[in-house]
């Protein structure tokens, strides 16, 4: 009787452990724990609602399916207020506080100060807006990955680009910090090895809201074209006064990480027919993508922006490492990482172990409308195969 009864209790917990939901078996494991630090506040606020706003969606997604390898992701979020000293200490406290796998900043003077202090903080880190090549290079860290694409990256796709670019003199508008240094010398260096020349560079301090001085440069410098690097806020203020003051559309401009959904929401048509680099669109023809853009457009009733797609990205590939590695311990989540083929909404491709960048295809657009809405339209890709070779200044 004893072992009758023993026997159908077994039964019964292994009937109601079948029955549980995949939710509630995620309890039984360590959590993925997720710190996102992004901007709720200052220059880059717009961006950071897209980013705060992808991340979320990731994380309710992904629990909604059962967690990730069985085990429900919590998410703790920060203002990093889009400063480095701000997102260092927001970092540090979502880390010290047990949110070890963080993601979320947009400009690389932010990833650069969170991704120096790793090991001090038992985390990592996932990159999945800022494009400083340093982040790869001297500054490279094993606990941080890459998601998407570098400045080097950008200026080897823009190298083939900048043949088919109409115009032989050129100017050079960029934010005067580290990403925005990286592309208009990067830019300079490209088309003069082409016989072109760039006769005008100009770095404007991040916050500018006056920028007459700027144009009047170059409207004095009577080139064929402007390669503008600006970032958030900044690129708004620019175009709507570069409109106002008849900068363009008079001179053609070229838009390095410019051509992005909330600057164009922002700024009327100054952008339309204006093409530039893109990081994300909706149009990618991917499995994941297309999974991702429906889920998406069920949940918020539009397309996503390509900044909400590099931060669901991220995501993607930090829940890949866990998923790699069976942990939730930071060291081997980005171990797990390095040299694997992933699948991702850029389709199947690498994460170069001696860098911890994702290897990606490249893409120019051109702003369109587009069923009454303007938005980017992707116009050339370039593949993955020009990215140029990890830097041997990274050292891991």
């Amino acid at each position: 009787m004893f072992k009758a009864n023993t026997l159908t209790q077994l039964l019964a917990g292994v009937v109601l452990v079948a029955s549980l939901p995949l939710a509630a078996l995620a309890q039984g494991k360590e959590p993925v724990k997720v710190g996102l630090v992004s901007s709720k506040s200052g220059v880059f606020a717009e961006q950071g609602e897209e980013v705060i706003r992808a991340v979320r969606f990731a994380v309710e997604e992904a629990n909604a399916r059962g967690g990730i390898d069985g085990r429900k992701v919590e998410l703790a979020e920060g203002d990093d207020e889009s400063t480095p000293d701000a997102g260092r200490r927001v970092a540090e406290k979502l880390a010290r506080d047990g949110h070890k796998l963080l993601i979320g900043a947009i400009p690389s003077s932010i990833s650069l100060a969170i991704a120096q202090n790793l090991e001090r903080w038992d985390a990592a880190y996932f990159v999945q807006a800022s494009k400083s090549d340093l982040l790869t290079g001297d500054s490279c860290n094993s606990r941080s990955i890459r998601t998407n694409h570098s400045d080097a990256m950008d200026i080897a796709m823009i190298n083939e680009w900048a043949r088919s670019i109409k115009g032989n003199s050129f100017a050079t508008l960029a934010t005067d910090y580290v990403w925005g240094r990286d592309s208009a010398e990067s830019f300079k260096k490209t088309v003069e090895s082409q016989g072109k020349r760039v006769l005008l560079s100009l770095y404007v301090p991040m916050g500018t809201k006056d920028f007459a001085p700027y144009i009047a440069q170059l409207k004095e410098a009577r080139v064929d074209a402007i390669w503008v690097a600006e970032i958030g806020r900044d690129q708004i203020a620019f175009l709507k006064q570069a409109q106002e003051f008849k900068l363009i559309p008079a001179t053609p401009i070229i838009g390095h990480a410019m051509i992005s959904n909330f600057v164009i929401h922002a700024t009327g048509k100054v952008l339309e027919g204006v093409p530039g680099n893109l990081g994300y669109s909706p149009e990618l023809d991917t499995p994941r993508n297309k999974d991702f853009v429906k889920s998406f457009k069920a949940r918020f009733n539009r397309l996503p922006t390509d900044v909400e797609g590099l931060a669901y990205n991220g995501m993607q590939v930090m829940f890949e490492g866990v998923k790699l590695s069976r942990s939730v311990r930071p060291d081997e989540v980005t171990q797990a990482l390095r040299g694997q083929m992933i699948d991702t909404l850029y389709g199947k491709v690498q994460l170069r172990a001696a860098d911890n960048q994702l290897v990606l295809p490249n893409y120019v657009g051109r702003v369109k409308m587009i069923d009454g809405a303007l938005r980017q339209v992707i116009e050339q890709i370039y593949p993955a195969s020009i990215a140029p070779a990890a830097s041997p200044l990274c050292k891991m």
